[in-house]
């Protein structure tokens, strides 16, 4: 199976949690009542999620994406005679 990339050039601003989430004793569920924890705000680029935070006093710390690997296969060498059989 392959992994997709749709979705994957935007930036995302997550507030950090304020307080720990709780695990409710009747059900198990795990809570929270920080209710910032529930928002998400994307940007198409890099640039304006940062003069977002900047012009609204929001610490942040960015997060670079890590580089892609490839890991180029081709079909034929499923059959391979140099193939390790296990």
């Amino acid at each position: 199976m392959q992994s997709g990339r749709k979705g994957t050039k935007h930036w995302r601003l997550e507030y950090a949690p304020a307080e720990a989430r709780y695990v409710e004793p009747l059900m198990g569920w795990t809570g929270s009542r920080d209710m910032n924890a529930e928002v998400t705000i994307d940007f198409d680029d890099k640039e304006s999620a940062i003069a977002f935070c900047k012009s609204n006093n929001i610490d942040f710390t960015v997060f670079e994406p890590k580089k892609r690997q490839l890991h180029l296969k081709a079909y034929a060498d499923n059959f391979s005679y140099t193939r390790v059989r296990g």
